[in-house]
Formats: C-alpha cells, sequence, structure tokens
C-alpha cells in the first residue's frame, strides 16, 4: 500500500468520524425535542405507559361488556396487543369522563348509550373513536391561569415589544457612541454598563418593587419592560458597538460631503448596514423578556405574563406530565416563530451577503 492510499483512507476515516460526530450531536439535541413534543400529544394514560409510545395513537378501540357492577370497558393496548380493563361501572357520566380526560376520545353519555344498546343483540360489543390530539393543548388554555392564558400571551407580546424598543433605542445609541466618539473613561464606561448582567434578576426585582410602586407602573407591561430592558441594554451596547466600529467611517464622511446631515447619514446608511447587529439584539431582548419567570412572578400580581401562566399551570398539572409538556410547547412556539422570522438577518451577521 503506497503513501497515497494510506493518505486518503486516513483522510475518509477522519470524515467518516467527523460525521458520526456531527450525527451524534444533532441527535442528542433533537431527541429531547421530540420527545417533549410527542408527550405533548399523548393521552395521560398513554402518558404512563412503560415503555413511552414514541408515537401517539390516532384512534382509540374499545370493547364493552356486562360486567359484575355495570358495564366493563375495555381499550385495546398497541404495546400489548390486547384489550385492557379499564373501568366497570355503570355511571355513564363517569365513563364519559374517563373517556375525555385519560383517553383523549371523548364521548356524550348519549352516544354511550346508543353503544350499550347493542349488547342487547350482541356481547362483547367493539367501537372506534377517533382521539383528538389537541386535547392537551385544549385543557392547558381552559385551565391556564383560569382563563388568562390568551390575556396574557398578549401581555407577554406587549412586553416583549417594548422591551426590543427600548433596549434598541438606547443601547444602539450607546454603541454608536462608543464606537465613533472618543472620551476619557470611555473604556472603563463600556466595561462597567455590563455589572448590571452581573446581578441575578431577581436581586434586581425585589427593589424595583418599590420604584415601580412609586412610579405607578407595578404589575403593568410597561413596568416590566423597564426591568427587562436594564439587561438587555447592556448587551445591545456591546453588540452595537462593535457592529459600527466595523463600519468604515469613511462611508459616512462621504455622505455628509454630498450634502447629508449627520441624521440623515446614520439613518440612510450606518443604520441599514448595522441592521444584522440590530437583529441579533433584538432577538436577545426577546428571549430574554419572553422567557423571564422569577422578576415577572414579582412585578406581577393581577396581570401575570405568559411565562408566569405556564409556571403556575405546569406545577398545578400535577401528576399529567403531556399537560406540562403541551405547556411548554405553547411557551416555545413565539421564540421558535420570531427566531425563525429574524434569522435572515442574523445570517447576514454571519457571513450571509444576501440583503
Amino acid at each position: 500500500m503506497n503513501k497515497k492510499t494510506r493518505r486518503n483512507i486516513h483522510r475518509a476515516a477522519k470524515r467518516t468520524t467527523f460525521y458520526i460526530f456531527v450525527t451524534g450531536v444533532v441527535i442528542a439535541m433533537l431527541l429531547p425535542i421530540y420527545f417533549v413534543v410527542s408527550l405533548s400529544f399523548l393521552s395521560t394514560r398513554e402518558a404512563y405507559r412503560y415503555p413511552l409510545p414514541l408515537l401517539p395513537e390516532l384512534k382509540i378501540h374499545y370493547k364493552m361488556t356486562h360486567g359484575e357492577r355495570g358495564y366493563l370497558l375495555s381499550v385495546y393496548d398497541q404495546i400489548d396487543k390486547e384489550y385492557q380493563t379499564v373501568m366497570d361501572t355503570q355511571d355513564l357520566d363517569k365513563m364519559s369522563v374517563y373517556m375525555k380526560s385519560q383517553l383523549g376520545a371523548p364521548m356524550s353519555v348519549s352516544e354511550i348509550q346508543q353503544q350499550i344498546a347493542r349488547l342487547d343483540t350482541e356481547d362483547p360489543i367493539y367501537f372506534t373513536r377517533r382521539k383528538n390530539l389537541l386535547y392537551n393543548y385544549q385543557t392547558f388554555f381552559q385551565v391556564a391561569g383560569t382563563g388568562q392564558a390568551v390575556p396574557a400571551l398578549i401581555r407577554s407580546l406587549e412586553i416583549c415589544a417594548m422591551t426590543i424598543v427600548i433596549s434598541l433605542f438606547i443601547g444602539g445609541m450607546a454603541g454608536y457612541a462608543f464606537a465613533r466618539y472618543y472620551f476619557k473613561g470611555r473604556n472603563a464606561l463600556k466595561f462597567s454598563v455590563l455589572f448590571v448582567r452581573m446581578f441575578p434578576g431577581v436581586a434586581i426585582a425585589m427593589p424595583m418593587v418599590i420604584i415601580l410602586v412609586n412610579m405607578g407602573f407595578y404589575d403593568q407591561p410597561i413596568g416590566l419592560s423597564l426591568v427587562y430592558s436594564v439587561g438587555s441594554i447592556a448587551l445591545t451596547i456591546w453588540i452595537t458597538a462593535s457592529i459600527f466600529m466595523g463600519i468604515p467611517i469613511s462611508l459616512e464622511e462621504a455622505a455628509q460631503v454630498f450634502g447629508a446631515t449627520k441624521i440623515q447619514t446614520f439613518i440612510r446608511i450606518t443604520l441599514p448596514l448595522a441592521l444584522p447587529g440590530l437583529a441579533a439584539c433584538a432577538m436577545y431582548a426577546f428571549l430574554g423578556a419572553w422567557n423571564e419567570t422569577v422578576a415577572a412572578i414579582i412585578l406581577t400580581q393581577f396581570n401575570p405574563t405568559f411565562s408566569v401562566v405556564v409556571y403556575q399551570t405546569v406545577l398545578g398539572a400535577v401528576g399529567q406530565v403531556n399537560l406540562a409538556a403541551a405547556g411548554g410547547i405553547v411557551m416555545a412556539l413565539p421564540a421558535v416563530l420570531f427566531t425563525f422570522f429574524i434569522r435572515r438577518y442574523i445570517h447576514q451577521m454571519w457571513g450571509g451577503v444576501t440583503v
């Protein structure tokens, strides 16, 4: 075997090892996400089966016959491949509630009575009902915060929007000043803005309660936006300062030579070139405001954010991991959509050329 062949084999082995490593990392990242998404569609009975089903059932197959106490209801188990008895009762309301809450395939009392009528001619009877895959999500919005889920969702989006505006306006201007102007104590001041991010959110939230009460902003979206913006502004300053320093000042000088004012130069020349950095700052501000829970619990009372509603629902969903998984998916969906929407601008900052 010559040197060229050994070299090719070595390169192929390295490439194969790299692909195996990347595949393992991707699987390790996607597997928990798939697990949570699949769990959010499982019924309560499926969620506590072992081994846990990888996919939710689309239909529920029932078997009914006469029992010792009333009517014996059995459900077909896809894992054991047999019908398993779930209840023996004469209370049709109880049976209907079980079908809805535990199996996710609701049947009204009248529909159950129609099936029971068949027992006069055949015993046992078999029937199938389509499963409601969105039952966990519907239940979540019904029980979350006693009906406050939708108002809390709108409130959280409003808070995130105000946080982005405040962070980009103040942090962007400060970042431009750090990038274009030189003054005494510039580096020390730039470093000092990071100090606020060294403190946990709860440490800042406690004194902010008194301040917001005095300002009349306690338990209001604007109050939470101001608190969330404290940490986002510091990060925005550092990101935008680096972006503005990467934009040649000669472009601004050329625009001013042709008669543009400093404001016109900033809006028409500098700002469009800095858009990827501003998009990244907007993404970090949104994710920080959207996912914050501890500070929101302290700073709200009657107007909770969506993260607080999800947190309280998950705590109250004792013994219903599928309902908790549905709440987690609902919580993650807006953040995923916002990141997907803004990804093209982030791509420009990381080397893309599409404008």
